[in-house]
């Protein structure tokens, strides 16, 4: 329910580990393997389990405060240990691990809308098209100042998000305040199951195009993928956009299903293997169905993990035109043990290949964690680790997943930044709809009186500064923007992403692509053919 930044695309992603679920039970440390080990190995971990317990009894027994030892052990201990492993192997704590949960299940109950902290309060970013906080009325800009008689003054997004959440058919009231409305206003909804869609339906962009955003792996994945693409008509397609940006990753085994989707039947999908694990390959197990119309998959440098996989897989096989810039580089497989408590440890037992041999994982032994997340160089790769597509095409591993045809979005000025940055085109929406009906006819657009209505508002905005030649200049990108979050509020949010797919120069680009990606597929199909005949 917690949302970051409003205006970007989607939410910054928190790099989902790709994720093998293990049935393992047991204690605290998960199962005993067993194991050949030398003596030597053997003596050194019991001198260091011998000189930790000696450590932690030293500061339980001086330190100034009572120790607490669930936070002294999971918060610090373990998560510090991870630390020294490798970027993605994590320690959950019963909070976090049913986050964890329900982010792989797709699903939750509450009321349905994305919150977040402004100002040391909680607001209503949007309800979910359909839900319970939909069908009350809540909008975009409340400020949550009450959930079931508690104050949230003093409570984070966090806690509040919490209270919202609860059993299927249980009510919780909930009190708001609104630009232009002077007092309180009391919402009282029925909490229901909340269904977060890692696949958006389907949209026609134009005549046989189709567009499907995956925007995470859980466990619906591939059906709803496979909905979307039902819902369009599949056999009326003649090319597809496949929207993989700020895909932070999610389950394998959907990963795989959503690569198999688009493959023939027995082509290599990925492969991992790890020191204690042997190599494990999997491969397309139904196949398109001779469904072999060009793809374009679009990337950035926020699509991690099955993302990677998806998108690997497609270039390995020359099955689609990969467009954008190079991914993030997340190739390590994390297994993930539940432990007492509800909690559980994510751990990195092995590594990922795409079906030409390729590591997708970027190299993160000589830099910080910190520059690893949040590097600013994302064309790296491995000049030893030089594969070919099936096609003949040289590809490189070790940085991720290079583009076929780079794309970066067009770059805003400082102006355009302030007005993201400082949420002007949200704030003044719920402004203008404050006390207003939250409605707009249908194939509305902003005229040039609501473009000067939100200049004139500008003008009282102390922290935004412009000159009049800057706001000219953006005038087209200020009327696409208002229109896009007047959309969240009048309509939906479904309503505001179909308008911004539309108008995305990336998407636009993608269109023009997909010769390319036709021309790929025919090159490829007759080198096979030419193989096959020598």
């Amino acid at each position: 329910m917690v949302r970051g930044m409003a205006n970007t695309r989607r939410r910054f992603p928190y790099f989902l580990s790709i994720i093998v679920l293990s049935a393992i039970l047991g204690g605290i440390f998960g199962p005993r393997i067993e194991v050949a080990a030398a003596a030597s190995d053997e003596d050194g971990v019991r001198a260091s389990l011998k000189t930790f317990t000696k450590f932690y009894q030293l500061i339980e027994e001086n330190f100034a405060d009572t120790l607490v030892p669930d936070k002294a052990i999971y918060k610090g201990a373990v998560p510090g240990m991870l630390r020294t492993l490798d970027p993605h192997s994590n320690f959950f704590d019963p909070r976090d691990f049913q986050l964890l949960r329900e982010e792989q299940k797709g699903h939750y109950y509450g009321v349905g809308m994305q919150v977040q902290p402004r100002n040391g309060k909680t607001i209503v970013l949007a309800p979910f098209a359909g839900s319970p906080a939909y069908r009350a009325g809540l909008r975009p800009g409340d400020v949550i100042i009450e959930v079931n008689d508690k104050k949230t003054d003093n409570l984070n997004t966090t806690e509040v998000a919490d209270l919202l959440k609860g059993p299927r058919g249980t009510p919780v009231q909930i009190v708001i305040m609104r630009d232009g409305v002077e007092k309180p206003l009391t919402f009282n909804v029925i909490r229901d199951e909340i269904s977060r869609k890692s696949v958006q339906d389907g949209l026609w962009l134009k005549s046989g195009v189709a567009y499907v955003d995956i925007d995470q792996f859980n466990e619906n994945t591939s059906h709803e993928l496979e909905a979307a693409l039902k819902g369009l008509g599949e056999n009326s397609i003649k090319g597809l956009i496949v929207d993989l940006r700020e895909n932070p990753g999610g389950l394998l085994n959907e990963g795989v299903a959503v690569a198999d989707k688009f493959l023939t039947k027995g082509q290599t999908i990925v492969s991992h293997r790890g020191r204690a694990s042997a190599e494990k390959t999997y491969t397309a197990r139904h196949g398109n169905g001779g469904r072999d119309y060009p793809i374009v998959v679009l990337v950035n440098r926020y699509s991690a993990s099955a993302a990677e996989i998806v998108a690997g897989a497609l270039q390995d096989h020359d099955r689609a035109w990969i467009l954008g810039d190079n991914t993030f580089g997340k190739g390590l497989v994390q297994t993930v043990y539940p432990l007492a408590e509800n909690s559980g440890l994510a751990l990195t037992t092995a590594k990922y290949y795409t079906p030409s041999g390729r590591l997708i994982q970027r190299d993160y032994t000589n830099t910080s964690f910190f520059d690893y997340y949040y590097r600013k160089d994302t064309a790296t790769r491995n000049p030893l680790d030089v594969k070919m597509t099936e096609g003949g095409r040289t590809v490189y591993g070790g940085g991720g997943i290079a583009p076929d045809e780079q794309y970066s979005p067009p770059k805003w000025d400082k102006f355009q930044s302030d007005l993201i940055r400082k949420y002007a085109f949200f704030n003044f929406t719920k402004h203008y709809f404050g006390n207003r009906e939250a409605k707009l006819p249908k194939g509305w657009s902003p005229d040039e009186a609501l473009v000067t209505e939100f200049h004139d508002f500008l003008l009282k905005q102390p922290e935004i500064k412009f000159t009049e030649a800057e706001f000219t200049q953006t005038h087209d990108w200020i009327k696409q923007n208002l229109q896009r979050e007047m959309y969240t509020t009048a309509f939906s949010l479904d309503e505001s992403r179909k308008f911004t797919i539309e108008n995305d120069p990336m998407v636009i680009r993608a269109i023009d692509s997909l010769p390319k990606a036709k021309a790929l597929l025919e090159s490829t199909k007759k080198m096979l053919v030419q193989r096959m005949t020598k």
